[in-house]
């Protein structure tokens, strides 16, 4: 079985500091959760910014510097910049921070509800960001919230937009889209074109049974503050904290860790 891809979700746009003091907001704290992170296994981390406000931005200004910072520390974790729609709501916001040519970028080839909004991508947008992740030859991280989203993706790719192999995400637990089940998640993998490569994203207190599932399955699995404040019931979680316990879960099963070097490999990327 293939190495497992641990990914580090460490912000995302939904919790804040009176959420949890565990939410790395600024530059320098993105920067150094994500470096202790990848001390501790993650191969891949999934970037959001938050501007001097705290609140969630695309503008590349605050990417860069993570970016920068994450250099001076010598940390070699795969980039994965986010374009996802509650920081920036044109194409161009939303496109903005892809000028700094990061590995990879997500990329929702689809339209769902958040728990007080909607997931807006429409067709337009979806292939405006493929088009410029093509032409920089940025890996695409297609985010499925639900099942019509893997379709899209496979017309994007018989469109020439998406390279083999695809990589997916599978996000389960989100309120308004599809809930974290074991028959959502069998689902979703059966669905999958083959050769793909997938994780799993779930949101809530499936977080670990699901993702030992995915593991067992071959899957590789997101995890970090974005997707879960609690590491337990009441307890609140660090994202250095949930990257050891996914780790040790996968070493108890008998999955190795990937590298940043396994991630390239294993994604098709130089």
């Amino acid at each position: 079985m293939e190495k497992l891809i641990v990914t580090v979700a460490p912000t995302g746009n939904v919790p804040t500091k009176a959420m949890t003091p565990f939410v790395p907001v600024t530059p320098e704290e993105i920067a150094e959760d994500i470096a202790a992170c990848y001390e501790k296994g993650a191969a891949v981390a999934h970037i959001h910014a938050r501007n001097e406000e705290g609140r969630p931005t695309h503008e590349i200004k605050f990417f860069a510097e993570i970016l920068r910072r994450l250099d001076e520390k010598g940390c070699p974790i795969i980039r994965q910049i986010s374009t996802g729609a509650r920081a920036g709501k044109t194409a161009q916001d939303r496109a903005e921070a892809l000028a700094l040519n990061p590995a990879s970028a997500s990329l929702a080839t689809g339209s769902s509800n958040f728990p007080t909004s909607a997931n807006v991508n429409d067709p337009a947008l979806i292939e405006y960001l493929a088009k410029i992740m093509l032409e920089r030859n940025i890996k695409p991280e297609l985010e499925i919230f639900d099942t019509a989203m893997i379709n899209n993706a496979v017309q994007l790719h018989k469109a020439g937009l998406l390279k083999e192999p695809l990589l997916f995400n599978l996000v389960l637990g989100v309120k308004g889209s599809l809930p974290a089940t074991p028959k959502n998640l069998f689902f979703l993998v059966e669905s999958l074109p083959p050769n793909s490569v997938w994780s799993v994203s779930v949101i809530g207190p499936q977080h670990v049974p699901l993702s030992m599932i995915a593991m067992a399955l071959g899957g590789h699995v997101r995890v970090g503050v974005e997707d879960n404040i609690y590491y337990s019931k009441g307890v609140l979680a660090t994202n250095v904290t949930l990257v050891e316990r996914i780790v040790n879960i996968a070493k108890a099963m008998g999955r190795e860790i990937a590298t940043p070097d396994d991630v390239k490999r294993i994604w098709g990327v130089n």
